[in-house]
């Protein structure tokens, strides 16, 4: 599977860190135990495409959110999590 990074051009998804599910909303510090339960312990098994945060840790480190295609792993898109210039790994 080749993730097409933003700064980097296509890459093998050997070279990524999968970061999870991008879906999803942490609860604040005080929700009750049940909301974290949720958060913690439920997923739902997304059929299609799904948004899922990925880190290019052989690469240039940047994080992103990747829209991937659950059931052909055809990546339909990758952004930044956040905008702005991203260091060379190295650098």
């Amino acid at each position: 599977m080749l993730i097409p990074c933003p700064y980097c051009g296509p890459r093998d998804v050997g070279e990524f860190t999968y970061q999870g599910d991008a879906n999803r909303v942490r609860p604040a510090l005080d929700a009750p135990r049940a909301e974290w339960e949720t958060f913690v312990y439920e997923r739902v098994n997304t059929a299609g495409p799904h948004r899922e945060h990925w880190q290019h840790s052989g690469g240039c480190r940047a994080h992103l959110t990747v829209v991937r295609d659950t059931l052909t792993h055809h990546v339909l898109s990758a952004e930044f999590v956040r905008p702005g210039p991203v260091a060379k790994a190295g650098s």
